[in-house]
């Protein structure tokens, strides 16, 4: 073999090497993607998406570095979710988050599920049919619920420290979620053991809350409790406005209400269940499956107190309630 040929096949030999890796790489499995469907929208839950980030941070996975995260929000119009949760199975996304469903809940469990799902919901899962069990889910789907019926009698409590003289509260529910009757029995059940009256005010469309707050005043309410509902929540500054112009003290269940101009709240924190939520699809993309992921409930409650609202509302907040407090807005 003559000298020259001898270099070109050894430097051929040499260059071969570098389109290996080239070969490996595209032959690497796709990066996952995961769905994250919500009633709401981004503009009200933008520190939820941190907290469900914060969840796959901690089960090993980093948006845009081993994950990606396909987003739909329905913006409030509910009868969107079954719609983009298909679009999301359409895709072909590893696991889904679905959170802010309320009313459209059971629709699109049917829509997604042959997909494994996170559900975060504010109702008890197996009476809604997400479920099987607590301890053993069963099928694809599993739940980080924020349900406790021990909240309510502690928020009749809280509220009745700020109206001492009523006995008479309201509950503001839409009837279209299928937590409200669960809700309202166990309201009244905690009312009852305090001595109190409960007026349920409804209300499925914002359209309803003028006339909700008429009934309210009419009947000379004396405090509000709101329950947790998709709309009420992605129409929280409409309820916020409608209880100041009334001059009605109200609790609400999420700590999103005081931050925007409520009185106060009492109830488990939502940002730690979207990072409990975060958790859960983690685990899915490492092989879990949901049938074995305990339903997941409550592990941080936090009371917060707005006393910028009290003020104008008239309101003494006494120091008892300031110290039990887990944050007071000034």
């Amino acid at each position: 073999m003559r000298r020259r040929e001898f270099i070109t096949l050894m430097g051929g030999a040499a260059a071969a090497p570098v389109l290996l890796p080239l070969a490996a790489r595209a032959q690497q499995p796709a990066m996952p993607v995961i769905g994250f469907l919500s009633g709401r929208s981004l503009a009200s839950d933008s520190h939820l998406v941190v907290g469900f980030r914060q969840g796959l941070k901690e089960s090993g996975y980093v948006e845009g570095q081993n994950v990606t995260i396909e987003f739909r929000w329905a913006e409030g119009q509910f009868d969107r979710l079954t719609a983009l949760a298909a679009d999301l199975v359409g895709r072909q996304v590893s696991a889904i988050f679905a959170g802010g469903l309320d009313v459209q809940i059971r629709a699109v469990k049917a829509a997604i599920s042959a997909t494994p799902v996170v559900f975060a919901t504010a109702g008890d899962p197996m009476k809604l049919g997400l479920v099987t069990s607590f301890n053993r889910p069963g099928g694809n789907a599993t739940a980080v619920t924020v349900v406790s019926a021990a909240l309510w009698p502690k928020r009749m409590e809280l509220l009745h420290h700020l109206a001492p003289t009523s006995n008479v509260f309201a509950l503001l529910v839409n009837p279209d979620d299928p937590n409200t009757e669960i809700s309202t029995n166990d309201v009244l059940v905690a009312a009852a053991t305090l001595g109190l009256q409960i007026y349920v005010l409804r209300a499925s469309t914002e359209n309803d809350f003028e006339k909700a707050f008429a009934a309210l005043v009419s009947e000379r309410v004396g405090a509000l409790l709101v329950t947790n509902n998709a709309l009420f929540n992605s129409q929280r500054e409409k309820l916020i406005a409608l209880a100041a112009r009334n001059v009605v003290p109200a609790i609400y269940d999420r700590r999103d209400f005081p931050a925007e101009g409520g009185l106060m709240s009492y109830g488990a924190s939502t940002v730690d269940q979207y990072r409990q939520s975060g958790l859960y699809v983690g685990r899915i993309l490492k092989g879990d499956k949901p049938a074995d992921l305990p339903v997941m409930q409550p592990t941080k409650f936090e009371f917060v107190i707005n006393l910028k609202t009290a003020k104008a509302l008239g309101l003494a907040i006494p120091p008892t309630l300031l110290a039990l407090a887990d944050e007071v807005i000034e």
